[in-house]
């Protein structure tokens, strides 16, 4: 068995093999399956797609192993629900006609494609603002004056009148409440989430009315369609949505700041919405004896992969379809907070995008054909330069 330190030596050889010239053929010294150890441990897509321009050979080992594809569970495990890959838009395309073979070395090439560009994606462009609008509270106490459309607005105060959501107040401070936001697509990556509790700056002492704890839970409705309908209000219609995602409960202070609760990984939501449950609670109101939580500012912090991403969820499976539109792929915009520069904004929108043009037009076979290297015996000084980076003299697998 290849220890995990040894796939990585072998792979750094592989990588400085492609940039020394005509040498060796690393993966005829390897059996199939210690040159799958060594490969998957590559955890840039930009190096998987160098190596399958490397010749025919090494093109068909990364796309018969389905080493993109690999990749993208590893970042985001949520994947492993994808039921069938749809390439829109692709000229390229070509109908399924002719043996099973040639059917599945169809099917392996579109799913490279795919998730090569989806593992790009993932690791590129800005993180920015993900929230598109809210959608319901499980409480308000003054609606629409207190209401959850409030917490989009970064500012305290709007129009001379406190901006916030209030809960109803509750005698039992352990009763939970609970929020739900859409997302700016149904295919992003959220990296944190933050929250603003409120303070009552019009009541006796400034009271801070947040909550114990905070919980997050990422998934998709139901009925998509009923829920963009239904304008929810104050309802909180638990049983439209299936939480596929459920993040570990994070402690909140009670202090009127931007409180930051970064998530272990990032995760990717499939199909868009979001829901902040706030545990417990911390401040009675001297009016009425009651406890509440109110809360001023909620940001979500991730990157869309709309429009060049999206999917067709089945239920009750819970499966779904990833559509990847290949017409839009210049087109991913990057999410970006309203109140960023524009100037730096559209900077950083062009860098990312030229910088994923080589890759792209590589996915897409816009290189030219591919020549075999004649590969020779490795030279005395490749071996040294090993060496002297503290690598055996034989790469012994």
């Amino acid at each position: 068995m290849l220890s995990c330190f040894e796939a990585r030596r072998g792979t750094r050889v592989l990588l400085k093999s492609l940039d020394m010239g005509p040498c060796m053929d690393f993966l005829n010294w390897l059996d199939p399956d210690m040159s799958l150890q060594v490969l998957t441990c590559l955890d840039d897509p930009t190096d998987l797609v160098r190596i399958s321009s490397v010749s025919r050979s090494w093109r068909h080992f990364v796309i018969e192993n389905g080493l993109c594809k690999k990749l993208c569970l590893r970042m985001f495990p949520q994947l492993s629900r994808v039921a069938q890959v749809i390439e829109i838009n692709n000229p390229d395309t070509k109908a399924e006609v002719g043996s099973s073979n040639s059917k599945e070395l169809e099917t392996l090439e579109r799913e490279h494609r795919v998730y090569a560009f989806l593992a790009c994606g993932f690791t590129s462009f800005n993180v920015g603002d993900s929230i598109k609008r809210a959608l319901s509270a499980s409480s308000t106490d003054n609606f629409p004056e207190e209401s959850i459309h409030n917490t989009l607005e970064p500012r305290d105060v709007v129009g001379r009148r406190a901006s916030y959501w209030s809960s109803k107040g509750q005698s039992d401070p352990a009763v939970p409440e609970m929020l739900i936001y859409k997302l700016v697509s149904d295919f992003v990556v959220i990296n944190e989430i933050n929250i603003q509790p409120f303070k009552a700056y019009f009541q006796l002492g400034e009271p801070i009315y947040s909550a114990k704890a905070v919980r997050f839970r990422i998934g998709h409705a139901k009925s998509p369609m009923d829920v963009e309908s239904d304008p929810m209000g104050e309802s909180f219609p638990e049983d439209k949505f299936i939480w596929t995602y459920s993040s570990q409960v994070f402690p909140m202070t009670q202090e009127n700041i931007l409180q930051t609760f970064k998530l272990p990984e990032p995760v990717l939501c499939i199909g868009g919405f979001l829901q902040i449950e706030l545990l417990g609670r911390v401040q009675r109101q001297e009016m009425d004896g009651l406890f509440y939580i109110c809360v001023s500012h909620v940001q979500v912090k991730g990157k869309s992969l709309s429009p060049a991403f999206g999917v067709e969820i089945h239920e009750p499976s819970g499966q779904f379809v990833l559509k990847n539109n290949m017409q839009a792929k210049g087109n991913i915009q990057p999410s970006l907070p309203e109140n960023d520069s524009n100037v730096n904004a559209d900077l950083d929108m062009e860098r990312d995008i030229r910088d994923m043009l080589p890759f792209v037009n590589m996915l897409q076979g816009n290189v030219a054909d591919f020549d075999e290297f004649e590969w020779n015996d490795v030279e005395e000084g490749m071996d040294e330069e090993f060496m002297e980076e503290g690598m055996d003299e034989e790469f012994v697998v």
